[in-house]
Order: structure tokens, then sequence, then C-alpha cells
């Protein structure tokens, strides 16, 4: 497995995880996300992302260069505040692996690249969140060392 970046002119080999992704959280939360997004509306949005130099894509890629996994992560100034101290950290926004890749390590690599990354840079806080119904996520994440610190709640009329 390879680790290599996505550019915006990439995101078009994202779309697929992405797909995957979205429908297991319009699966659990309907009211929340819109099923069936547009791929070519998705592949806009994500290379319109991806264009922000805060934010970086990495995808795993199999020896054939098929796209095993992805994550996308941006970093974050957050200054001091009466009731914050204040920190560089980066925020882990998307991870998928694909459905043949799972249980092989492939979400560990990508977020250990990622630690590897930022710390090299300074940044020594990684920080993502994740819905409550992904309990694949959240085992990643304890794994990889990230223990939940807040939790989020949510109503809708």
């Amino acid at each position: 497995m390879d680790l290599i970046d996505i550019t915006p002119a990439d995101a078009h080999r994202l779309i697929p995880l992405l797909q995957d992704l979205h429908a297991l959280h319009v699966a659990h939360q309907p009211d929340r996300y819109p099923a069936d997004p547009d791929a070519a509306a998705l592949t806009r949005w994500l290379e319109e992302w991806l264009s922000d130099s805060s934010v970086t894509a990495r995808a795993a890629v199999s020896p054939q260069g098929s796209v095993m996994g992805y994550m996308i992560y941006g970093i974050e100034q957050r200054p001091a505040l009466p009731v914050r101290r204040a920190e560089t950290r980066a925020m882990l926004h998307h991870i998928a692996v694909s459905e043949s890749w799972r249980r092989m390590g492939v979400g560990s690599a990508l977020i250990a690249d990622l630690k590897r990354a930022v710390a090299l840079q300074g940044i020594q806080v990684v920080a993502t969140t994740y819905a409550p119904f992904n309990s694949a996520s959240a085992a990643l994440m304890a794994r990889m060392g990230m223990e939940p610190v807040m939790t989020m709640a949510e109503w809708r009329g």
C-alpha cells in the first residue's frame, strides 16, 4: 500500500468512497443528509475544498493503483480565549476505507500518516468528529489513541 496526495484534479478518484460514506450517514440520519448527491456536484465540491491550502487529502492505494481509502484533514489555528488555550490542530474531516479493504490496517495507516505529517509541523493535536452510529470510526479512533472529549447534540424541528 502506498500513501499519496490527492490534488484537486484527482478529487474524482475519491467519489466512490465518498458516496459510500455518505450513504451510511443517510441510512442512519436521513433528516440530516440528502440522499444520492450528484457525482459531478460532489467532484466540483471536493475540487474546490481541496484547493484550500489548509486542506490536505491523502489516499491509500493498492499496488494496482486503486484507492483503498482516503482521508481529508485541515489545519486550524484556534486563538486563545478566556476559557480555552490557543492551539494549532489538525482536524480530520473525512476518513473512509473501501469495504473490500476494511480490517486490513488502511485506516490506521492513514491516521498514522496524518500524525507524522502534522508532528513535522510541530502540531501535537489531532481532532475529529464521528457519528454515534459509526462504531467502526469510534473503534479506529480509539485504536489510534484518540479519545472522545465532548458530545454534540442536536434538535431538528
